[in-house]
């Protein structure tokens, strides 16, 4: 008895012994996992988006795309298939785009309340501009970080300076490391490059650069571009001289006397809100004090959409509309 039960310990002992080394050998060892993420290729992404600091372990599977210029920037990186919604579009997206657009949910017309943004169970939330993200909207992005939601805001759109192109690949880097597609953001950015070359070299040299506008809206009190405003980047570009160049700000409300007083030769009229580009080109037209302007006796108008005035993908577009509409005898066939 004594003998059948040692055996039998034996016996179990060795059982226990195959089970636990089966076991191990299904199950990756440390350095085995730490190769299987490196074979991944993604690591560990850390991203600092307006002094908050990121970190990704993999890339986002259910992205939700806030203002157009960042949804954009998602569909041209080919991201369509990691986003869960979209919202606030200025005006119609890209043509390229639209059936890759098409396939998303729109989440609402303008923000969604958060009771909509939660409910597609979002993992990573992108905006461009950072009002999406406070007490008022979404949450903040400490809020949203607590539910387990990453954000990233457009730094390009948030700046206290005037944005340049530079600024505006390195979002676009940003998105392309977060995603891990890194090599589409870099073709992406060249594209864009290569495009902008080929609409200065048309231009070429410009002696002295036509007087620009940029008007936004306002029919008593005026709104345009000045010096910290991303468009007066791509109107200098394009061999334009911003008449606001050396007045603060954004969009400031400036005066009708200084607009005179500049004697612009173009006008931009940006393309948005409840009055039409029919109806801002009507009232400059039929405004006595504007008729003896250069812009005005020759009807030198051109429209861009809002969402060309952005730091987007739409740079190439909004510099060859732009280019196009001062020297349009240089783009001629």
């Amino acid at each position: 008895m004594t003998g059948y039960r040692k055996l039998w310990i034996s016996i179990s002992l060795l059982v226990i012994i195959m089970l636990s080394a089966c076991s191990s050998s299904d199950k990756p060892s440390k350095n085995e996992g730490t190769k299987q993420k490196a074979e991944s290729g993604y690591g560990e992404v850390v991203i600092t988006n307006m002094d908050h600091e990121f970190t990704y372990t993999e890339a986002p599977k259910r992205a939700v795309a806030l203002n157009q210029h960042a949804t954009e920037i998602m569909l041209a990186l080919g991201l369509q298939d990691s986003m869960v919604g979209t919202a606030y579009l200025d005006d119609k997206i890209l043509p390229e785009f639209k059936e890759a657009y098409e396939k998303i949910p729109v989440l609402a017309k303008e923000y969604p309340s958060k009771e909509v943004f939660f409910e597609v169970e979002p993992d990573f939330a992108y905006a461009g501009w950072r009002s999406a993200f406070s007490e008022q909207t979404l949450g903040t992005v400490e809020e949203l970080q607590e539910a387990g939601v990453n954000t990233y805001i457009q730094e390009s759109s948030s700046m206290s300076t005037t944005p340049t192109l530079d600024d505006v690949y390195k979002d676009i880097e940003n998105i392309g490391r977060i995603f891990h597609v890194e090599k589409r953001a870099t073709e992406l950015i060249n594209q864009m490059k290569q495009d902008m070359e080929e609409t200065i070299a048309k231009v070429g040299r410009v002696e002295e650069p036509v007087n620009v506008l940029v008007y936004d809206s306002g029919e008593e009190v005026p709104m345009a571009a000045a010096k910290d405003n991303y468009l007066v980047h791509l109107v200098t570009m394009a061999g334009g001289n911003n008449i606001f160049n050396d007045t603060k700000g954004g969009w400031p409300e400036v005066s009708w006397e200084e607009i005179i007083n500049r004697n612009p030769e173009a006008i931009i009229i940006i393309d948005y809100g409840d009055t039409s580009v029919e109806q801002k080109q009507k009232f400059l037209l039929n405004k006595k004090e504007l008729a003896d302007l250069p812009a005005i006796k020759n009807k030198i108008f051109i429209v861009l959409p809002l969402s060309a005035g952005a730091e987007g993908i739409r740079a190439p577009l909004a510099l060859k509309t732009v280019a196009e509409g001062l020297y349009p005898e240089k783009f001629e066939k």
